[in-house]
């Protein structure tokens, strides 16, 4: 049975824990300063989007309330939260997703410098230089993410305008695919950093299914939660990549 530095068998720890881990790893002596630019974006993008979007939701909830039938307007009153819910998820995720496309590079640069105290061992091409000669294949990377979710993300909307069943369901689902989406986002910064595609990446998570559901739907809960969300950022990055060192690295790259 092995065990990880801090004497726990990684099998047996949840996306929770790794979340939990990341909180922890981002106040790391030498890690701080390379937290300091993706906190500072997350703060700026996710705050500023966040404090637009709730002055918004009162224009928005009889909008999307609206796709109820008359017959039905009794339900108002269950129905009008899983609208709330309902927004600020697809929202959440979308905020997100624009904060890390800007910060790709860096949270690539925090994620190898945990990697390399982590394990002791540094990457080839290092520190901001490489990681400027990088930027091109960074975006290229984003790109396949972004092709990857837009067309199960339209397909999952049709969803919504299901009368009543879709808007009861549509929350749930979304959740899932988000959480899922959230997993693969934030992991594939120590994937990509050691050049596997991302094809191999999705399906070694895949093999772990639960797990980065459980990680990826906690990072998309905290998203969510003003305050919280102005540090997910660093904080998930440091998590998966921790994730990476004790599930994924071993077995992929050989050390």
């Amino acid at each position: 049975m092995t065990t990880n530095s801090n004497g726990n068998n990684p099998q047996s720890l949840s996306g929770f824990h790794y979340v939990s881990q990341g909180f922890k790893l981002v106040t790391l002596p030498g890690i701080k300063r390379f937290v300091l630019f993706p906190l500072l974006l997350n703060i700026i993008l996710i705050g500023g989007a966040f404090w637009w979007l709730y002055g918004k939701l009162g224009e928005w909830i009889p909008t999307v309330m609206s796709y109820v039938p008359d017959w039905l307007q009794w339900l108002s009153y269950l129905l009008w939260p899983v609208a709330v819910i309902t927004i600020l998820l697809v929202f959440g995720y979308l905020f997100s997703t624009i904060a890390n496309w800007i910060a790709a590079p860096f949270n690539g640069l925090l994620a190898e410098q945990l990697e390399a105290k982590l394990t002791g061992k540094t990457l080839p091409d290092s520190g901001f230089t490489g990681i400027i000669k990088d930027i091109p294949r960074i975006m290229k990377r984003e790109w396949k993410k972004l092709a990857y979710y837009l067309p199960r993300a339209l397909l999952l909307l049709l969803i919504y305008f299901i009368p009543v069943v879709g808007q009861i369901l549509f929350p749930i689902v979304w959740f899932l695919f988000s959480a899922w989406m959230m997993s693969i986002q934030y992991n594939d910064y120590p994937f990509d950093n050691h050049k596997i595609s991302f094809a191999d990446m999705k399906s070694t998570l895949a093999k772990e299914r639960v797990r980065n559901l459980q990680f990826g739907g906690v990072v998309n809960l905290l998203t969510m939660i003003p305050i919280l969300n102005l540090f997910i950022m660093p904080v998930a990055v440091c998590g998966a990549t921790k994730m990476w060192v004790d599930r994924y690295r071993g077995g992929l790259i050989g050390g």
